[in-house]
């Protein structure tokens, strides 16, 4: 599993968010940091996550592999 293309695509865009990926025992693990004083909210509508941190939003579809999908100290993280 991939971080959606939504966030792929900011982070590309603005350094201060960080993505990590760790694979570990058959599932993956996917860290996004939106910055410091990001504090990140999240809202799932349907099957569509809506982050919102800072003064951004993100939207994107939660895959059908997603196991969990939370923010844990204002970080988004999207176990599979």
């Amino acid at each position: 599993m991939e971080a959606p293309r939504t966030l792929q695509s900011a982070a590309a865009e603005d350094e201060d968010i960080a993505i990590t990926r760790r694979d570990f025992d058959g599932e993956t693990l996917i860290v996004v940091d939106f910055g410091e004083g990001a504090d990140a909210q999240l809202d799932v509508v349907g099957g569509t996550a809506i982050v919102v941190a800072g003064d951004r939003q993100f939207e994107f579809e939660v895959s059908d592999d997603v196991t969990d999908l939370s923010v844990n100290d204002g970080m988004l993280r999207i176990r599979s």
